[in-house]
């Protein structure tokens, strides 16, 4: 079994900490580097944390980022309330600065990136933040990684106690968590936080013949069914 280092933000969110679990209990990992602005206050021989205060300057850590076989970049805000300058800001330019860094520091590395169901890759929808993710999507796809994904999910089902910052969405997890067995019977409508987690570790291992994996792929990925 090969061994892998990998890289991860936003592990203070419901998905990245469901990441962060997923690679500290698997065999295949060796090393998880969790880069966020806080401390997370969990402890693991698998896990090491840099902190940063601003992610757009990243020249004093470049060489604390070598060496990593992958980055799972599930940091990301939500657009509600927010203008387009500013979304665009912390979604796109933190992004890509992130990335360029990252794959100049590990150019034969794999990427995924957390966007989300509707994002628009033609960067004309009427809908901002589908243009803006849309344009983050393209350039991540030019970048020279070895493989680069785009993670598009609609419902993400919480699992292994994790939850959103957002209290809305925690709301709404409540509500549909009695239903999710149902949820599970419609095609792509439902994946969970621990088969996402699983999919980016397994890309790792053997490619998927889609560049954006929707609930339906993440599951088949999750599954190692492909």
């Amino acid at each position: 079994m090969k061994k892998y280092k990998v890289i991860i933000t936003g592990a203070s969110g419901m998905v990245g900490k469901a990441v962060m679990l997923q690679c500290l209990d698997s065999d295949s990992i060796t090393e998880v580097l969790i880069v966020n602005r806080k401390p997370l206050g969990i402890q693991h021989s698998k896990l090491k944390e840099l902190l940063l205060v601003d992610f757009m300057d990243l020249s004093q850590v470049e060489s604390q980022l070598q060496g990593f076989d992958a980055c799972f970049f599930c940091a990301g805000v939500s657009s509600s309330g927010m203008s387009e300058e500013r979304f665009h800001n912390l979604t796109y330019d933190l992004t890509i600065n992130f990335a360029e860094i990252f794959v100049k520091c590990n150019p034969h590395s794999l990427f995924t990136y957390v966007s989300g169901q509707g994002t628009d890759r033609t960067e004309k929808s009427k809908i901002m933040w589908a243009r803006v993710k849309g344009k983050t999507e393209n350039k991540l796809l030019s970048l020279p990684f070895r493989k680069a994904y785009m993670f598009q999910p609609n419902y993400i089902h919480p699992e292994r106690g994790v939850k959103s910052k957002v209290k809305l969405y925690n709301l709404m997890y409540t509500i549909f968590s009695p239903f999710y067995f149902l949820l599970k019977l419609i095609p792509n409508a439902t994946t969970s936080s621990t088969s996402l987690g699983n999919a980016m570790i397994n890309l790792l291992d053997k490619d998927y013949s889609k560049d954006a994996l929707q609930n339906k792929d993440i599951n088949i990925v999750g599954e190692g069914k492909y």
